[in-house]
């Protein structure tokens, strides 16, 4: 009787412990499969927050709203902060100029040049990434990969995004520009003249006088580092807005536009001369 008893117990903790480890084996296989379905566990949003900013990526499209009226390859005595190698070079007073001076921190002035156009657009998060740069050791990146327009929506949609973060700080986002100091892209008899004369102005920049809507302007447009593409996306928007003609401009147009200077185009090199390029390119 009492090894009938004693049986009876054995099979009872035998089934318990059955139970235990199918238990736990499920447990794990939930854990496993929660892993799988979000490897880093992380919200992707935060993780590319956290990432450490890059020239390519991070800083050129800043640079590009906010310094280059001044700091561009047409400049004698500025640095070139278009320019990768130059820009790295001078990392920390960039950083003193846009961050220390605008903190009070740094006895030169701040930049952008207080109270200009581009200092009034330059936001403080923008200020901070930039610094953050520097400190984290100036990374040149990759480009973010250029997204090929399907349709002529789809290219506005883009060059109005470029548009916002690059030009609108100099032509403004009404795109009247400021008087006196730069043109007017909105109802623009010199942008709608001659769909040609204006990728070019766009490709190798201006330096000069010019005639826009009866007004004169005297300044300087530079040159910048956009793809074919964004050119094409960015005409096509201001094209397509502020009254103009809503005209179509093609990555195709841009290229083979590309390969000849304009004489007019107030550069002092000789028409026909291929873009300098990059030592990066």
């Amino acid at each position: 009787m009492q090894l009938i008893q004693f049986l009876n117990q054995r099979r009872q903790v035998q089934l318990i412990w059955s139970c235990i480890s199918v238990l736990i084996g499920a447990l794990i296989c939930t854990g496993v499969h929660a892993q799988n379905a979000v490897p880093s566990g992380k919200d992707p949003a935060a993780e590319a927050a956290n990432q450490a900013p890059t020239y390519l990526r991070d800083i050129q499209p800043i640079f590009m709203g906010s310094c280059s009226r001044c700091h561009n390859q047409q400049s004698r005595f500025i640095y070139d902060w278009l320019d990768y190698k130059t820009a790295y070079a001078d990392r920390w007073e960039i950083r003193r100029r846009i961050w220390d001076s605008w903190k009070g921190s740094y006895y030169k002035e701040a930049m952008p040049v207080a109270n200009s156009p581009e200092s009034l657009a330059l936001t403080e998060e923008e200020r901070s990434t930039i610094m953050k740069w520097v400190d984290e050791g100036g990374l040149r990146g990759v480009p973010p990969p250029a997204g090929a327009a399907r349709s002529k929506a789809e290219r506005i949609e883009f060059g109005r995004r470029l548009f916002t973060s690059v030009c609108a700080a100099c032509h403004q986002p009404t795109g009247r520009g400021l008087p006196n100091v730069f043109p007017p892209l909105a109802g623009s008899d010199y942008l709608n003249a001659n769909k040609n004369r204006a990728i070019q102005t766009v490709i190798f920049g201006r330096q000069g006088e010019v005639v826009v809507n009866g007004q004169k302007f005297n300044n300087s447009m530079p040159s910048f580092p956009l793809t074919d593409e964004n050119i094409a996306d960015v005409l096509t928007f201001v094209y397509n807005s502020f009254g103009n003609s809503g005209l179509e401009v093609t990555p195709e147009e841009v290229k083979a536009l590309r390969s000849q200077r304009p004489a007019s185009s107030g550069s002092t090199a000789p028409a026909g001369t291929p873009a300098a390029k990059s030592t990066f390119e």
